[in-house]
Parts: C-alpha cells; structure tokens; sequence
C-alpha cells in the first residue's frame, strides 16, 4: 500500500514565496513565530500573506514554548490552522493550548539516533501529527534541525498511530531517497 506524500514548506515570509509554494501545491505552508528565527514574522504579517491561500492547503504556525499571550495574538487574526510545536512543550501543556486554540496540533521531535524515538510515544494521544527533524545542532539557539538531515534509517519499518512529517535537509537530490527509506 502506498501511502500518500504531502509536503510542508516551512518559514515562508514574503508573498512570492507563499505564492509558490501554493503554485507547486504545497499540502502545508508553515509561518515562523519565533522571534530568534532570521525567517520570524508577526501574526499582523501572517494575516497579509494568507489572504490567498486555498482552504486546501494546511496553514501552520510554527511557536517555541510559546506563553498564551503570544497564543492569543497567534490565533486572534485566524491566520493558521494548525500548530507546530518546537519547544519543550509537555503533554499536559500541549492539552492546554489546544484548549486555549482549539486547533489541530503537530508536534516536533528531534532525532539523531535509535533510541530518540522513545520521545515520541507520550506525544501520540495528545497531538494530531509528528513532525519527525533532526534535532539541533550543538551550542544552536534555534530549535529544529536547522535544515540539517539526519540518518533516516532510523526511521525504516517505524509506525505510529498518527500521521507524521519528515523534515531537516531535504531536497530534490535526496528526497527520494528519504521517502524510499521511511
């Protein structure tokens, strides 16, 4: 059974690219809210450039152990449909913004080995999706993978009771390749 591929692009912050990546049918288009991320932009800009944007494609907000004010700014302008959480976020403070939000909720998880994995299990009956990266460099001050791959072996034969995203250093030279694996 083949299982179908969507594809999120993430940390768009001007119309051209937001426009392109609805052009080349992005499943999902993800906008920053973490000030620290040189691709950062204010829910009063994500508002502009959403405008356009098909109900079809998935809009996330991407937010950091973000506290409920920024929460509130987040969800008040109805710019996004679903949340990525980077940080640290607990199970228990995950329930709580989905409360607060009422919207779909995609949690992110950093790997590098095998045994990485355990960190997913908590996650599976409080979020809608898993965003699978590789995780942070050493000494970053951004979370994620920063756009870096990670052994995706790791991944091979892995089945969870939700849907989940790969992410961090995929391309068209090695996208496949990715997709083959896991």
């Amino acid at each position: 059974m083949q299982i179908p591929i969507r594809v999120k692009i993430c940390g768009l912050s001007s119309q051209e690219t937001v426009d392109a990546a609805v052009t080349l049918k992005a499943d999902y288009i993800g906008f920053v809210f973490f000030h620290k991320s040189p691709r950062f932009i204010t829910p009063e800009k994500c508002t502009k450039l959403v405008k356009n944007i098909p109900k079809t494609v998935t809009r996330v907000g991407l937010i950091v152990d973000a506290d409920n004010a920024l929460l509130k700014d987040i969800t008040a302008n109805e710019c996004i449909d679903m949340l990525q959480l980077q940080g640290q976020e607990t199970p228990e403070r995950i329930e709580e913004i989905r409360q607060k939000t009422g919207l779909r909720i995609m949690k992110a998880i950093g790997v590098s080995r095998k045994k990485d994995l355990s960190k997913i299990k908590p996650y599976l009956d409080v979020v809608d999706q898993l965003l699978i990266d590789a995780k942070p460099p050493k000494g970053s001050v951004l979370p994620g993978g920063n756009g870096i791959a990670f052994d995706w072996e790791i991944l091979r034969g892995e089945k969870w009771s939700i849907p989940w995203i790969l992410a961090g250093g995929l391309n068209a030279a090695n996208v496949k390749e990715a997709i083959d694996i896991t």
